[in-house]
Parts: C-alpha cells; sequence; structure tokens
C-alpha cells in the first residue's frame, strides 16, 4: 500500500523539529526569569567555545591587566527575559546612614510590599522604592542605617582585577569572587525594556554548598581589593561562569539624578583568604541585607 504524500512530509516535519529543540542549539539561549530574582542562561554542563578555562585569581597589591576601555556599542550583547512580577528575595546594601539602600531594579520592581530582613526575624519596612528608567538598579529608602559602604565610582577599571560579590545566594548567606573580564550590553526584554552597558566577571570560586545559579545575590555590591563597593550585581550565566554587575558610569549617574551625594563609609580590605570572613562582617553590621518582595496578586 502506498504511503499518502502528506504522512511523509508531517514525518519528516516532525523529526527535524525533534532535532531543533533536543540539540545543543539550545546552549546559546538567551537568558531565562522563571521568577523576579532568578537571571540566568539556560543550564548547560558543557562550557560555551572559548570558555573552557578561567583567568587565575590576581593577588592583592599585584598588578593587574590595561585599563579596561569604555562601553562601547560593539560590545557583547547578553539578553535578559524579565517575567511576571512574583514573591522574591534579593539583596541590598547602605549608602549612607539616613537610610538609603542600594538593589537591583528586577529585585522589587513590581512588588506590592518591600522589606529588609535584618536578623533573628525582624524586619525593617522600606518605606519608599525608586527605580531606574534606563539600568538595573534601585533605590530603597528606610528610616535609617547602621552603616554605610563606601563607593569608589572614579577610578581606572583593570581587566583581570578580582572582584567580591556579597550577598544571599538561593536566600542563604554566600560570597563568590570573580575576575574582571570585559563590558558587555545588557538587554532586558519582557516586563519592562531597557539596554544598558554593565561590567563582565569570570567567577573564580563561591560559598561551599552553593551551587547552580546565584540567584538571589541580585542587588549585592561588588567590592575591590580595597573594600569599595564598584558595581552592583545585576545578572549571571552559570553555563558560562559569567556574573554581571552595573558599571560605575550607571550607578553614578542613578545616584546623581536622585540628588544623592555618597561619602565615605565602611570599607576594609578584601582578599582572596579573606572575602569569605569579611562577607559575613558586613552581614552581620547590617551593611548588606536580605530584600523580601511580596506581590499581592488580584
Amino acid at each position: 500500500m502506498r504511503i499518502p504524500d502528506w504522512v511523509v512530509y508531517a514525518v519528516v516535519l516532525a523529526v527535524i523539529v525533534g532535532t531543533l529543540f533536543s540539540s545543543g542549539a539550545g546552549d546559546d539561549d538567551p537568558f531565562r526569569d522563571p521568577d523576579p530574582d532568578v537571571r540566568e542562561e539556560a543550564r548547560s554542563d558543557v562550557p560555551a567555545p572559548g570558555f573552557n578555562s578561567r583567568p587565575e585569581i590576581v593577588a592583592p597589591n599585584s598588578e593587574a591587566g590595561p585599563v579596561l576601555p569604555g562601553s562601547h556599542p560593539f560590545d557583547e550583547r547578553v539578553l535578559v527575559q524579565v517575567g511576571d512580577a512574583e514573591d522574591g528575595i534579593g539583596t541590598a546594601f547602605a549608602i549612607n546612614e539616613a537610610g538609603a539602600w542600594l538593589t537591583a531594579r528586577h529585585v522589587v520592581d513590581g512588588c506590592t510590599r518591600v522589606g529588609l530582613a535584618v536578623g533573628n526575624g525582624r524586619m525593617v519596612r522600606v518605606n519608599e522604592v525608586h527605580t531606574s528608567a534606563d539600568s538595573d538598579l534601585a533605590l530603597l529608602v528606610t528610616d535609617r542605617a547602621p552603616v554605610a559602604l563606601q563607593l569608589d565610582l572614579d577610578r581606572d577599571l583593570r581587566v583581570g582585577e578580582p572582584g567580591y560579590h556579597v550577598g544571599f545566594p538561593q536566600g542563604m548567606s554566600g560570597e563568590a569572587v570573580s575576575v574582571l573580564e570585559s563590558r558587555s550590553n545588557l538587554v532586558t526584554r519582557g516586563r519592562y525594556a531597557m539596554e544598558e552597558p554593565v561590567l563582565t566577571w569570570a567567577e573564580q570560586e563561591r560559598t561551599d554548598g552553593i551551587e547552580g545559579t546565584l540567584s538571589g545575590m541580585s542587588g549585592g555590591p561588588v567590592f575591590d581589593q580595597d573594600g569599595a563597593v564598584i558595581g552592583v550585581t545585576v545578572a549571571e550565566s552559570p553555563r558560562r561562569g559569567r556574573i554581571y554587575s552595573a558599571s560605575p558610569d550607571s550607578i553614578r549617574s542613578f545616584l546623581d539624578g536622585q540628588g544623592l551625594v555618597t561619602v565615605g563609609g565602611d570599607a576594609r580590605p578584601i582578599s582572596a583568604t579573606s572575602y569569605a570572613a569579611e562577607a559575613d562582617r558586613l552581614r552581620d553590621s547590617r551593611a548588606v541585607v536580605k530584600v523580601l518582595c511580596r506581590v499581592n496578586h488580584p
């Protein structure tokens, strides 16, 4: 019996579609965002081409690489898809003792209520939330903060210099060490749309027990070797071992727009051997805190 042509075509089409969706093509898919604080590429255990090895951590006080060039339209584009607002967890840090805190916009955007967890089950209510229109940054306002961190947004950044990320990955206390690799253009689509220059960091190591995504560290500070804040963690690519942070220029522009003048705050040198203890100190002093987002759905 002769098989009808339409049956043959249907089988061939099904094979082609199945091949596309089961092959490695998905390794290059853009970031997914199943909730407001999970910003990662599709997971893969196979390293991306060209990323089979990572630079070594630069020792404190050693000479790093060349000065990082300024942002450029030809920089790598990294796509992030922001889904509907949902309950979530992020990180924030104090920039003055009057109660101003920095975090990532996607952590608090669309939240009905925002609070800061300050330990022992205590919560501090956030009175105001101000989000940036052109960067993944937000300002939280409370009555006060116990201690403020020092920001250094004007010095030259160097390729290969270390960065220390502190926060609450997966809702737990944790931190990561990375080295500065390049700049990228972060393209956000979904609940809101924008494009911004960011710093790209190659992750070196992280807290023991934190596997997979660093979700929850979003909004946390990125420190240099002197203990000054030079970035805000905004996205990651676990498959490629990359962490992205808001650039100093974006942070400065956002704070200027809010009428805030940053002053010197708490800063202590950090190294690859001391960063875990220093991160604990920053969380214990409530300079770095957990952000809780609650959304009332209709």
